[in-house]
């Protein structure tokens, strides 16, 4: 037994010794010490408003009501000593301190009274993420019960998005994604890829449990990061104790280590208090992944294989616009288990079914939208508006894209620009260099209201030279070098494009 839980007894027993009236022990659970302007209570309040879980499927499980006997909206209420109990009863079996207080118990409160419809849906969500972030915590020999942070952070809403910009289940930010290699993109946020996000939430735990050892620490940390936690532990005159550092942590902070005591109490304990999952149509073994290299839109699937546009996005959140865009890179699609034999039989079919044309500018040029990484270079007299409008992108995107905190920007500045562009498809070159049948050309314009700049590249093909491009693309070997003078000439990437030739 901790010893921890000698004093909880005792301090149990004398406050019960204080209450005048004997009923006071069976303390109703809808009393609560939370203040209306809490930020916990502001943030879990904007994940309700986040969750739209009607379209996507989900249901009450009715074998569960009929085995609780009672109905589904009726509040049952414990003692404290008895909540005491069933915490002390999680706290042996974990590595994290499961202490009961008034601010654990309001808490509780909040997720098992306040917030009952969306703990319903948390508890049915559970099935679909708790199986990925239990094998993935085990790789990094991390305590399980990390899990429940995910549901303290966004209710288990991988789109969850807090006002400050902070995005996917574990709410990570731009910058510290960047860290984790969670790219952002104007087509895609690997801060809502479950099982990428999940692996570098576990990256930074493991790094902030280095630093303090403890991980009740390690919890106040992820939410106010490190800084804010030394100085409270410098403040408090270097307690090492959360409870200890309590008064002296960043106002949010206070409430985060007891919500995430109470979401461990509630997962552990929801037929108790009367909780019916909402559960979604897929658990986590319903579903399998398949590896997609080609630009896809989500109509084409849904229409294609039979399944709705609601399911694709529970499945694929990580795409923000309905589209699996053409990269460069191996994206992942996910899709029930039942669909992934057909979608394998029938890739093409799907790849052309409903299949956005290409389009045809006035002078009957075909051309497809995608989407680019451009670099500018800041020049003297630019500010981020001016570019921004040069682009036809907003200044916030730009500032996310190149992890900016204001607007001002300094000449010679690189700033990474995502955008979609018209690519022209031109015709196959007629003498294709060495054995290939064919080789397509394609041909980038990005207009902007100052400049016209038209370029023709060229994939590179498996056994390309230089030389051999030169000769089929009717350039000199010097010309197309000058053209592409950061291209390591010797050792050409095949799938990578080239410039041939620059209008404008």
């Amino acid at each position: 037994m901790k010893l921890k839980h000698l004093f909880i007894g005792v301090a149990m027993v004398c406050s019960f010794a204080s209450f005048a009236n004997p009923d006071s022990t069976t303390t109703a659970l809808t009393e609560s010490v939370i203040e209306a302007d809490d930020p916990a209570l502001r943030a879990l309040d904007e994940l309700v408003s986040m969750h739209n879980i009607e379209a996507m499927g989900f249901g009450f499980d009715s074998t569960i009501i009929s085995e609780l006997g009672y109905a589904k909206d009726s509040i049952p209420q414990f003692s404290e000593a008895v909540i005491a109990e069933r915490l002390a009863f999680l706290d042996e079996n974990t590595p994290f301190e499961l202490q009961y207080n008034k601010k654990v118990k309001a808490f509780i409160n909040l997720y098992a009274v306040r917030k009952k419809g969306l703990t319903e849906q948390v508890l049915g969500l559970s099935e679909y993420y708790f199986p990925m972030f239990e094998t993935i915590l085990d790789q990094y020999n991390l305590p399980l019960e990390f899990k429940y942070l995910a549901v303290v952070e966004s209710a288990l809403n991988p789109t969850a998005r807090s006002r400050a910009g902070a995005t996917g289940l574990w709410q990570f930010m731009y910058a510290t994604g960047k860290i984790y290699d969670l790219k952002v993109t104007s087509y895609e946020d690997l801060r809502m890829d479950p099982v990428l996000a999940t692996h570098a939430a576990c990256k930074y735990f493991t790094f902030l449990n280095s630093i303090y050892h403890d991980w009740n620490l390690v919890l106040a940390a992820y939410n106010c990061g490190p800084g804010n936690v030394n100085k409270a532990i410098r403040r408090s005159g270097y307690k090492r104790d959360y409870w200890q550092i309590y008064p002296y942590l960043p106002r949010e902070t206070r409430g985060y280590v007891p919500a995430f005591i109470a979401v461990n109490y509630i997962m552990s304990y929801p037929n108790e208090h009367n909780m019916i999952p909402d559960k979604p149509n897929y658990t986590f073994f319903d579903y399998d992944t398949l590896v997609v290299t080609r630009r896809l839109n989500f109509e084409q699937i849904a229409g294609a294989l039979d399944i709705t546009m609601e399911q694709l996005r529970f499945l694929n959140p990580v795409y923000k616009k309905d589209l699996i865009p053409l990269n460069g890179k191996q994206n992942i699609l996910k899709l029930p288990k039942q669909q992934v034999g057909l979608f394998v039989l029938n890739e093409e079919v799907i790849f052309d079914y409903n299949k956005p044309l290409t389009q045809k500018d006035s002078d009957g040029r075909e051309y497809v939208w995608e989407e680019r990484e451009i670099y500018h270079l800041v020049k003297s007299g630019q500010y981020l508006g001016y570019i921004a409008s040069k682009y036809g992108v907003s200044t916030r995107n730009i500032m996310e894209w190149n992890n900016m905190r204001s607007t001002t920007i300094h000449p010679g500045k690189q700033l990474t620009i995502y955008k979609s562009v018209k690519e022209y498809i031109a015709k196959a070159p007629s003498q294709p260099s060495n054995n290939q049948a064919t080789k397509t050309v394609k041909e980038d314009m990005i207009e902007t209201p100052s400049e016209v700049a038209r370029k023709v590249y060229y994939q590179i093909q498996d056994g390309d030279t230089l030389w051999d491009i030169a000769k089929a693309q009717g350039v000199s070997l010097n010309k197309l070098k000058s053209l592409n003078s950061n291209l390591n000439h010797n050792k050409l990437k095949p799938g990578s494009k080239i410039v041939i030739a620059s209008e404008g």
